[in-house]
């Protein structure tokens, strides 16, 4: 059996490369660490686009392009939740990306 490495390490130098034919999910602990990660990405990216909107406006390119953003962040929080109540069935995973 293959040892996971940490999840900081994993974020850090996971580098690009063939999908293993069988893929290990990951942990309670590294699935709170990406929520939070992903909470704060999301929040962050949120305040940016707030403040891009009111500085050049709701019509802006770079305005639309932070709505975008904001918007593939939401939806990414809303996949990894589900994937970890399939990663982690019994676990109370409901608060970790929302």
């Amino acid at each position: 059996m293959r040892e996971k490495p940490h999840l900081g390490n994993m974020l850090e130098s996971r580098q690009l490369s063939m999908r293993p034919a069988e893929s290990i999910p990951l942990t309670l602990d590294e699935h709170r660490e990406v929520g939070a990660e992903l909470r704060k990405s999301r929040a962050r990216i949120q305040e940016l686009c707030t403040l891009i909107a009111e500085v050049y406006g709701p019509n802006n390119q770079a305005a639309f392009s932070f709505s975008k953003a904001a918007d593939a962040l939401e939806r990414l929080c809303i996949d990894m939740q589900t994937q970890a109540a399939r990663d982690l069935p019994g676990f109370h995973t409901d608060d970790f990306y929302s």
